[in-house]
């Protein structure tokens, strides 16, 4: 080559330049970040773990890898396929192909050195260990998978990096499998980012060194933005890809490597990936760096507004002459609790740095410990006054004892049922969106009426799958709300495998995100269902359900109408924009998950729902003949009956277009959709208003039964009469799952849980009867084939007749009230009130106290005081600010000791020794000698 053509090359557009120096400085970065760590770990500590040696691989492989990248910018990565000279080609696809081998290997350690270090994190908190291991496992065994499908990208291997790639050879698109690891990539940082939070937010430390722990492991997130920006950067290869999909051509990987402009559209994503690596591996050295800062930087991490060891003081702080704080001047309480507003002192060792460290100790020391030299002596004064209140979670959520939802009034489960409600609507457009997505998808790739069915049928195996594994014993095990966030973090899973699904159009890739989707939204339904029905009177239980039930068809009404009409068209384009929305819909689903998971909401245990139910006059006894008893029968005819309505409601939305444009090509599909959706809304609120008045066996009977005639009618005729018939199906099906699923649970006791379980898994009807009824459309026609829907809604009511016929099952489904509860709460209601009435008018007092011109009164100062002094030390103890309270404290005890009651003779007030402004002259038990008598009679 000539030194004209050298020029020439030079000239072309060029990405090289910016991906060697960004990989370059972050590479650097890096390097620093885990030499500092080594610094701390091996120098200082002096306590190197399993994930110190894991950090030095994981560097080792960001080297292989970052190295690879920057050497490919020398041989033409950057630029233009047509512009690389064709000696480049060969060393250039070797470079990528070594990155594309070292890239997961680097991630699988780096996550796994920090997945060990957080098994050192708490040897006691067995949840947060088996989530780690089994994150641990995910991250290795799919990161191995991840790898070896790089490493066997071609077959032969070296058809790999071989220019061209010859027809005999069969290669895998590289797309697909870069893409293929994002979602495995981002599920991990977000497990990574969030499992140690709840043991880092209920650390009882200073509330500047929390945060300061919270941020540092906090940092993670920027990893699963990188990873975000990558993925972006692959875009143009999808979009071709499906391009090709929508053209019937469907190029394989060998082909693309032939015609793809990959040396461009790859650089800036082999930058970003090197970037994630880098980033995560830094993110990972943060937690370690501590002592190095507190050697170093000690002003970045110390808590200047608390007393330090050294003596000095701010005005926050109070003096107190050495002798008064070793005295002993009043006998202590042995073994009396520790008060729960005083924090204990933080964990530290005597700072050798030759001695063994926890990792607790490690993150909290050296120099983290200001407040463990205010050593507090448990008294009387503690034990009796601070037991009240509360212990409080990350210092503003109440962790006392949840309230009992049973046991709750109209107004008090406001709060609760609003807040579980959010997730109705929730659950509700995803399942509008998911609908449309399948629709589209199947319009994209060219796929058939049974490949959609299919789709839907894996959504609801799902719900079959869900509440009788893990959704059962997270139920029962930790209650309503750990549902809510377990459920929320698989539904965000199931969101988070549609990206890749859709880039690649494949098929079994749908059913999977389908099926994941599944397993999290009925994990939400095994619990949220039965926790409005529970939530309040028990007469109204249907009221709340319908309302509830209501507000999630909203969500199926705006979800299609947002997807159809403003997201998704039937382009390789648009359908990849929609990944970006499903994107943020599993990143908001697990902020929620975790903001659910600080929220306090009631709950209930199966001792307190047996107790609820033995205070309702039902019969919850009563058999048929000598052993089988009603309430097993009603709930076995409930379960069938929601299996069976479920499958029939289901059959009706898959074939609704279809049905549509057999009766009535001109009408708009999506209009009428939501027309019919608003129809299935509505009669869910007007149930629930209904239910005020009527028992809910008649309402249920008149809506099934609708349902079944207005099935029937949608099987003949043309025009607009079974277009409207359509809808009216759609009215007459809204309020039948709500009315099903509560009446099996009354009286059920301490089995509700279980009968909710079962109950939920019945939604997996859903999942059978769309595939009959598609048979029967391919074998007839649309019209006849809802007969399906007829013959499901008619074996549905089975569990009518049982209501309606059977004396004791008619007992035991109809509301009645627990009048207990309703005179307790009521009494609970009007002692409140009384007592609210008192606090308005001391909080009025408080405040013109506040303003008022006399000082003298400081309640604040005290208050603290009360928390944090030593019996014998607190002012309350002074002559001037105890007198009056006495009175106050002494009906804790049954007579008061010698010792508290005692005054001294002659005790002189001298003026104070010290510059503290809280009192103006030291009380006269700050004036006693270090022999701890005088003032003592």
């Amino acid at each position: 080559m000539t030194g004209n053509d050298d020029a020439s090359m030079d000239a072309y557009a060029s990405r090289g330049p910016a991906v060697l120096a960004v990989t370059a400085a972050t590479l650097v970065a890096c390097t620093v970040f885990v030499v500092l760590r080594l610094i701390s770990r091996f120098a200082i500590v002096r306590k190197p773990g399993y994930d110190d040696y894991f950090m030095i691989l994981a560097w080792l492989l960001a080297f292989g890898t970052s190295f690879s990248i920057c050497y490919g910018t020398a041989v033409g990565l950057g630029r233009h396929e047509e512009n690389v000279l064709p000696e480049w080609e060969t060393p250039m696809k070797k470079s990528a192909y070594v990155f594309s081998v070292l890239y997961n290997p680097a991630l699988m350690a780096t996550k796994t050195s920090i997945l060990m270090f957080y098994l050192t994190l708490s040897q006691t908190q067995k949840i947060f260990r088996w989530a780690t291991i089994a994150t641990l496992v995910v991250v290795n065994a799919g990161g191995l998978g991840m790898m070896f499908s790089n490493v066997f990208q071609c077959t032969p291997v070296a058809a790999a990096w071989a220019t061209p790639v010859p027809d005999s050879a069969s290669c895998s698109n590289i797309v697909t499998i870069y893409l293929s690891s994002a979602p495995l990539n981002i599920i991990t940082d977000l497990a990574i980012l969030f499992l140690p939070m709840p043991i880092l937010t209920s650390m009882r430390l200073p509330k500047k060194q929390k945060t300061i722990l919270v941020i540092t492991f906090g940092f993670g997130v920027f990893v699963a933005v990188v990873d975000v920006v990558r993925i972006a950067y692959l875009q143009s290869a999808a979009r071709t890809n499906l391009q090709n999909a929508q053209q019937h051509h469907d190029g394989d990987g060998t082909d693309s490597r032939n015609v793809n402009d990959f040396s461009w559209y790859a650089s800036l994503s082999f930058m970003w990936s090197a970037i994630e690596i880098n980033v995560g591996i830094m993110c990972a050295c943060v937690p370690a760096l501590k002592p190095v800062i507190s050697r170093f930087l000690p002003q970045w991490i110390h808590d200047h507004t608390m007393r330090e060891k050294t003596g000095t003081h701010t005005s926050d702080s109070i003096i107190l002459n050495q002798n008064v704080m070793a005295s002993q001047r009043r006998p202590t309480v042995p073994d009396a609790p520790v008060s729960p507003l005083t924090r204990p002192p933080v964990a530290h060792t005597d700072g050798h740095g030759d001695g063994d460290m926890d990792i607790m100790g490690f993150l909290t020391t050296p120099d983290m410990d200001e407040m463990a030299h205010l050593q507090q002596t448990t008294t009387f004064a503690t034990y009796a006054t601070t037991h009240r209140q509360p212990m409080t979670f990350f210092d503003f959520v109440d962790m006392s004892k949840k309230k009992n939802i049973t046991l709750m009034s109209n107004r008090q489960s406001i709060y609760p049922i609003f807040m579980v409600t959010i997730l109705f609507f929730i659950w509700g457009f995803a399942y509008g969106l998911l609908d449309t997505l399948n629709s589209r998808f199947q319009e994209v790739a060219n796929m058939t009426g049974g490949q959609t069915v299919g789709q839907h049928s894996a959504y609801y195996l799902g719900y079959i799958v869900g509440p009788l594994t893990f959704g059962r014993l997270v139920l029962r095990h930790w209650g309503f709300k750990a549902c809510y966030t377990v459920g929320l973090c698989t539904y965000a899973c199931g969101a988070l495998v549609f990206w890749p699904s859709a880039v690649l159009t494949s098929f079994p890739a749908f059913l999977i995100s389908n099926f994941i989707t599944g397993l999290g939204l009925s994990t939400l339904e095994v619990s949220a269902n039965p926790f409005i029905a529970l939530c309040g009177p028990p007469e109204y239980a249907e009221v709340r359900l319908n309302f509830s039930q209501a507000i999630q068809a909203i969500g199926s009404i705006l979800s299609p109408l947002l997807a159809k009409k403003v997201l998704f068209k039937a382009e390789a384009g648009s359908l990849i924009d929609v990944q970006w929305a499903y994107l943020g819909i599993s990143f908001f689903t697990v902020i929620l998950a975790i903001v659910y998971y600080y929220v306090p909401l009631p709950e209930a245990t199966d001792e307190e729902l047996e107790d609820a139910s033995a205070r309702l006059p039902i019969p919850r006894e009563a058999t048929i003949g000598k052993n089988v008893k009603v309430i097993w029968v009603t709930l076995a005819l409930g379960a069938f009956s929601q299996f069976c309505y479920v499958g029939g409601q289901e059959a009706t939305g898959t074939s609704f277009s279809e049905y549509l444009h057999y009766v009535m090509p001109s009408l708009d599909y999506v209009s009428h959709q939501a027309v019919g959706h608003t129809a299935f809304a509505t009669s869910r609120f007007l149930a629930a208003v209904a239910n005020i008045w009527i028992k809910p066996r008649y309402v249920l009977s008149f809506f099934y039964l609708g349902a079944i005639a207005f099935a029937a009618a949608c099987m003949t005729g043309h025009g607009a009469s079974p277009a409207a018939c359509i809808v009216m199906l759609m009215f007459f099906e809204g309020p039948l799952f709500p009315l099903i699923f509560v009446q099996p649970l009354r009286g059920m006791g301490k089995h509700t849980k279980d009968a909710s379980v079962i109950l939920t898994a019945a939604i997996g009807g859903g999942a059978v009867f769309p595939p009959i009824m598609y048979g029967a459309m391919q074998a007839r026609n649309v019209q006849y084939a809802f007969c399906v829907v007829v013959a499901a809604y008619a074996a549905g009511t089975v569990f009518l007749v049982w209501l309606n016929t059977y004396p004791a099952a008619r007992r035991l489904s109809d509301p009645v009230k627990d009048e207990q509860t309703r005179r307790e709460s009521k009494e609970e209601e009007e002692r409140r009130d009384s007592q609210q009435t008192g606090v308005k008018k001391k909080r009025f007092s408080h405040i013109r106290k506040r303003f008022s011109k006399e000082k003298d009164d400081l309640p604040w100062v005290e208050h603290r005081e009360r928390r944090s002094w030593p019996e014998g030390q607190s002012p309350e103890a002074s002559p001037r600010s105890s007198k009056g309270k006495e009175s106050a404290a002494s009906p804790t005890f049954e007579t008061t000791p010698a010792w508290v009651t005692a005054s001294p003779e002659t005790s002189p007030t001298r003026k104070r020794q010290d510059a503290s402004p809280t009192f103006d002259t030291i009380p006269e038990w700050l004036s006693e000698g270090a022999d701890g008598h005088a003032g003592r009679s």
